[in-house]
């Protein structure tokens, strides 16, 4: 991953980026208020000798207490000290418990040694500092004083008491704040990074093909993007015949023609690996584009488990397929109309779908439609969870793998393929669905739509028609074509009012 993938794994994942950042900063807030305030109190003391009397021994006693204060400041907390403060000062707590709260460090290339105290109480804090240096003064004096003299020749000095802090040491807001919102950022990204690592999952239409290229697997035929408007409007090129959804439509039925031109594919069998992934929203669409193109479509549920075409369609789904095969209805009695095309709903639900689809009354069926219908789109069962698609195999043309964006893994698309070809039927190409809008690959696409506008005939346009509404001979040229310009692209008119089958 170079820095481009890692801002887009960042941009990607910002809520969890965006949550454990206010976590972070929620409890650099929490830890301020709920910290006891505590106070510092320092007093600073001075090591020199009394022995020295003429220069040189100045120096040398100099050199000789800038040697020893470093050892010093390792005894500010000791008993010695802390067992004759508590005794004065009457204070409720254990020489362990006081040695913490007391800190010595000693300044590089000085004799100055400073005592810190660290309480809750300001004033306490003060006194307990004062009176440690008092205590460390005798106790260093003591110890430096040799058997049989009557002083000693380190002498420890105060020359700055302690007084009382006026501001709590800790906590300090601005730190905790900072600090908690660092922390709560950097453990976002890390949390972002890390789930992406760990996402298998098909995230991109360049993914899905780099994906198909390493298996050896068919080409990605399109994307779709998602509209939350899927639910409510089934069939895209009735809700927004412009829009994105539609075009993606049509751009699988204009790359399906180019899969096999010697033998176009005409029963299509639109599968995915698990459910939830839009297989029903793709098989209603490709036959919706197919029948916009001039073909004469037939929609077949085979989803014989969970069927969703008639209620999504708003059609009778009492009777259908599973009555065909049972020798209840004909073909022809159980076929309902969705505006362009047609659709055989899956019927009741039986009991043994995959021995009914894998049935001779299953291709007597498909036979029966394939003689009067141009192409045949099957909403099939998912592949991995039952065998019913695989079932199949022997009657369709090609299957159709829909991949759903950031949904479907690697794994899963691996295993459905490697299923679908065991039953010696091609697979013609996968779909990546539910793609976002502002896509990774193919932004240029996504942006690239239109919307017609109506042309009012006014202004001098308008004088060229005459009273009866026919145009005179300055009449521009389009008008003529209009007809022919309203026709889809690439399509010519159709031959005794039936399309062929190479027009969708």
């Amino acid at each position: 991953m170079d820095l481009r993938d890692y801002l887009r794994v960042l941009s990607r994942r910002w809520r969890i980026i965006a949550a454990l950042t206010l976590l972070g900063t929620g409890l650099g807030v929490l830890a301020t208020y709920a910290a006891t305030p505590e106070y510092r109190a320092t007093t600073t003391l001075f090591v020199s000798m009394q022995d020295g009397v003429d220069t040189a021994q100045l120096n040398q006693g100099n050199v000789f207490t800038q040697a020893r204060v470093q050892s010093y400041a390792k005894m500010a907390g000791s008993p010695l000290v802390t067992r004759p403060v508590i005794r004065s000062l009457k204070l409720g707590m254990t020489p362990d418990q006081l040695a913490s709260k007391i800190s010595a460090s000693a300044q590089p290339d000085t004799v100055l040694l400073r005592i810190t105290v660290t309480d809750t109480k300001p004033s306490r804090a003060a006194l307990i500092s004062n009176t440690v240096a008092e205590r460390f003064a005798d106790m260093v004096s003591g110890l430096e004083r040799p058997a049989n003299a009557n002083y000693s020749p380190v002498r420890l000095s105060v020359t700055e008491p302690a007084s009382t802090p006026t501001a709590p040491f800790s906590p300090r807001p601005v730190v905790n704040l900072a600090l908690g919102l660092l922390c709560g950022l950097a453990l976002g990204a890390g949390c972002a990074v890390l789930r992406e690592s760990l996402d298998t999952s098909v995230r991109s239409r360049q993914a899905l093909a780099d994906l198909m290229a390493k298996a050896g697997g068919p080409p990605v035929l399109g994307s779709v993007v998602h509209d939350s408007r899927n639910a409510r409007h089934l069939v895209a090129t009735r809700d927004d015949m412009h829009g994105l959804r539609a075009e993606g439509f049509r751009q699988l039925r204009t790359n399906l023609r180019f899969v096999d031109v010697d033998r176009a594919p005409k029963v299509i069998a639109v599968t995915s690996a698990l459910p939830g992934e839009g297989k029903t929203s793709v098989a209603v669409n490709l036959a919706a584009a197919m029948a916009e193109a001039g073909a004469k479509v037939c929609l077949v549920e085979t989803d014989l488990r969970r069927p969703t075409v008639a209620r999504g369609l708003g059609l009778v789904g009492d009777a259908g397929l599973t009555s065909c095969l049972i020798g209840q209805a004909h073909v022809q009695q159980v076929l309902q109309s969705a505006g362009t095309f047609s659709v055989l709903t899956s019927g009741a639900v039986p009991p043994n779908p995959a021995e009914l689809l894998g049935s001779e009354q299953f291709r007597t069926v498909l036979a029966t439609l394939s003689e009067e219908f141009d192409h045949i789109v099957i909403d099939t069962s998912p592949v991995l969870p039952v065998a019913d698609t695989a079932a199949m195999a022997p009657v369709v043309d090609g299957y159709v793998l829909v991949v759903r964006a950031a949904r479907t893994s690697r794994t899963q698309v691996a295993a459905a393929l490697d299923t679908l070809r065991r039953g010696g039927t091609p697979v013609l190409g996968t779909i990546f669905n539910m793609a976002p809008q502002k896509g990774e690959e193919g932004a240029y696409g996504y942006a690239y739509t239109y919307r017609p506008q109506q042309r009012h005939t006014t202004g001098a346009f308008s004088r060229l028609l005459r009273n009866d509404g026919r145009a005179t001979p300055a009449e521009p040229p389009a008008l003529h074509g209009a007809s022919s310009a309203m026709r889809p692209t690439g399509m010519e008119a159709p031959r005794n009012g039936k399309p062929s089958h190479s027009e969708w």
